[in-house]
């Protein structure tokens, strides 16, 4: 299956994240347009008993028309997080829970077991250091974990849903706002032609074109690939009930479904 660029939000912020924690991103649509998450989804099951909520953000005019920042825009992000990271650690326990971009602002989740000093200390450093930036801070007492709960973890926590959704923050990523129909390559494997060639004859009633058919030796079992395509919706939520519908499609003929690739929509 062919890959797109995946350009992590982690990893160009520099987190440094322990080893057992999870990450996973995934784009929501809102009113104004997308807006990426990643979230820390081990906090789902076991989390600390730290029950204030801190948000902090800021703004930047490097960002694409989509409303990502740029590498730069990520750069400038990158030095705020790390200042205010490096406030909260030496006031109080914490875990960063959360991350999220949102037309050209960034901000960071964390969970603190105690406030004190802590929006003093915070406003200190915005007004010393970032006083010509748009900032945002917020702090309040959140013992179940609210926030965390309805704004970062997805409703949809299934494999098949992030697999999408690292496609689709792959095209954020690179400046694409998802609002374009566009050609969709999709991937089935078959243990048998036979298998295929019914398999073809069905999806043809549904306006797929036939892109290719292979013969690939070094799968296992599923060695008869095909490949096709039809000019759908990226919008996240029509691609996640188009490919559940490919998936239930291939079970009913005994196949795979192994994802799909679109090319990069964006404005000059």
């Amino acid at each position: 299956m062919k890959k797109i660029f995946l350009f992590s939000i982690l990893t160009t912020l520099g987190f440094n994240v322990q080893a057992q924690d999870y990450w996973e991103n995934y784009i929501v649509q809102k009113e104004k347009g997308l807006m990426t998450i990643s979230v820390n989804m081990k906090y789902e099951y076991a989390r600390p008993n730290y029950k204030n909520l801190l948000v902090v953000g800021t703004h930047t005019t490097k960002c694409l028309k989509n409303g990502y920042p740029t590498e730069k825009g990520l750069e400038k992000m990158y030095t705020f997080s790390d200042s205010i990271a490096n406030i909260v650690d030496g006031l109080t326990k914490n875990r960063l829970v959360g991350i999220m971009t949102y037309q050209c602002s960034g901000f960071d989740i964390f969970y603190v077991k105690d406030t004190t000093n802590l929006r003093k200390t915070i406003t200190a450093q915005i007004n010393t250091n970032f006083n010509n930036s748009k900032t945002y801070l917020k702090i309040e007492q959140d013992k179940k974990w609210r926030y965390y709960h309805k704004s970062l973890y997805p409703k949809d926590d299934s494999g098949e849903f992030f697999i999408n959704h690292e496609l689709l923050t792959g095209l954020v990523y690179q400046g694409d706002d998802l609002t374009q129909p566009r050609n969709i390559r999709h991937w089935f494997y078959f243990k048998k032609e036979k298998k295929r060639q019914k398999f073809i004859d069905k999806i043809r009633t549904l306006d797929f074109t036939i892109d290719s058919l292979n013969y690939r030796k070094k799968r296992d079992y599923y060695r008869y690939e095909l490949q096709v395509s039809r000019k759908d919706s990226i919008h996240p939520k029509s691609i996640s009930r188009l490919t559940k519908a490919l998936t239930g499609f291939a079970n009913l003929l005994y196949a795979e479904y192994d994802g799909w690739s679109a090319e990069l929509v964006k404005e000059d």
